[in-house]
């Protein structure tokens, strides 16, 4: 299976170009992980990360609890985090979810388009937008050392 989840993000990065910083967030059809309720990416005023996700991904491990830590923190100042698994099985993102209590809101993606309107080039992809919905900055993948940096973009955008 995880195989299959390389083979299907090999498949989106060469046939999909990427987003672009300044273009404005693509929109997918989105569920809720548990409920199934819709969840939009078009949220003005709110400046958001979303992050592409998948439990076998070592760096998602690394960056769950910073996501969750930045989303507690900076919630009240209209900052929300949306994690959009790409996992083939959902009880593989929950055994996941059960080692990492989160409180930020975590979604599927149904007709399997939003890694394709993203251009998707590594796990995790992270993509953080601006108040007005364009992207402003894209994380490739996760590393401990870039958390404060990461911070700071999105505490940037916040003061706009």
């Amino acid at each position: 299976m995880k195989l299959l989840s390389f083979i299907f993000l090999l498949l989106v990065t060469t046939l999909c170009p990427a987003v672009e910083i300044g273009s404005p967030a693509p929109d997918c059809d989105l569920k809720e992980f548990n409920s199934g309720n819709p969840v939009q990416l078009a949220k003005p005023g709110k400046v958001l990360y979303v992050d592409f996700w998948a439990s076998w991904c070592g760096p998602c491990e690394q960056s769950m609890p910073f996501l969750e830590q930045i989303n507690t923190e900076l919630k009240a100042k209209n900052f929300e985090v949306i994690a959009i698994n790409l996992d083939e099985t959902k009880e593989d993102a929950e055994q996941f979810l059960q080692n990492h209590k989160i409180n930020f809101t975590v979604a599927v993606n149904p007709d399997n388009q939003c890694p394709n309107n993203y251009g998707v080039l590594a796990m995790p992809s992270s993509y953080i937008i601006d108040r007005q919905g364009k992207i402003r900055f894209i994380q490739l993948g996760f590393h401990t050392e870039e958390k404060a940096e990461l911070r700071a973009k999105i505490e940037k955008l916040l003061a706009e």
